[in-house]
């Protein structure tokens, strides 16, 4: 305690007199931006971080940089799944009525949906006991909904352990502190300044990765859960078609 008091005791303190321009310098602080502190961690100086913060950011990086193309790779197929042309279930319906079912299946074959997908299932089933049917479309929606969420889980894993990882690097980081200050002659500011680097900017670091994941994932959720409810809505009607009296 006696000599992180004779510590503090030694820095300057700019008298009543300084002008408040001159007292960032009077106190010998110097604004660094994060690019020049990620820089200056080459030299492993002052005012660097060690290896183990950049193993842990080059981790987080290689996690943000995935998370970004499942995100955007997503985000293009649920869109393109949720587009289905207009009349597609009016048109399905003229076509088993009139029993053109050949026509039917191949009217699903032309569209890269998981409604027609489904459908189509349901369409080669005809002419078996309506449970089969059913059942043939509830497991191909199950499969369409599959392959929606494929990947998807890897930004809910992100999401938690992104944070955790980054307080990993804060573990480290502080660790490294109480080994340089254990090492140290003299209690200096140069000393804990990497070790405290470390912990903050992997801190930081984690923490924007697993907010991405998180706020990408979610969304991806509530797009997939638009697709699902269109399939249902699409199953449904396809079963109300085949149960319409003269069928």
């Amino acid at each position: 305690m006696s000599t992180l008091f004779s510590f503090l005791l030694q820095i300057q303190t700019p008298g009543a007199d300084t002008p408040v321009e001159d007292a960032t310098d009077a106190v010998g602080v110097t604004s660094i931006s994060l690019w020049e502190i990620l820089k200056g961690s080459e030299e492993f100086g002052n005012e660097g971080i060690g290896w183990s913060g950049w193993g842990i950011l080059i981790i987080l990086s290689l996690m943000l940089g995935y998370a970004i193309f499942i995100f955007v790779e997503r985000y293009l197929a649920l869109r393109k799944a949720s587009k289905e042309e207009k009349g597609f279930i009016n048109k399905i319906r003229e076509y088993i009525l009139e029993g053109k079912m050949d026509r039917a299946k191949d009217y699903c074959n032309q569209f890269d949906s998981p409604s027609a997908r489904m459908l189509e299932k349901g369409i080669a089933r005809l002419g078996r006991p309506i449970e089969v049917i059913s059942a043939s479309i509830e497991n191909a929606a199950k499969l369409e909904i599959l392959r929606l969420e494929q990947r998807l889980s890897f930004l809910a894993t992100a999401a938690g352990a992104a944070p955790m990882i980054g307080f990993l690097g804060t573990t480290v980081g502080m660790v490294g502190v109480f080994i340089d200050l254990q090492n140290a002659a003299s209690l200096n500011i140069d000393v804990i300044a990497p070790g405290i680097m470390t912990a903050m900017i992997t801190t930081v670091a984690g923490l924007i990765v697993g907010i991405i994941a998180y706020v990408g994932y979610n969304f991806l959720v509530a797009r997939i859960g638009k697709v699902v409810y269109q399939m249902e809505n699409d199953a449904l009607e396809f079963m109300d078609i085949l149960q319409q009296p003269g069928k």
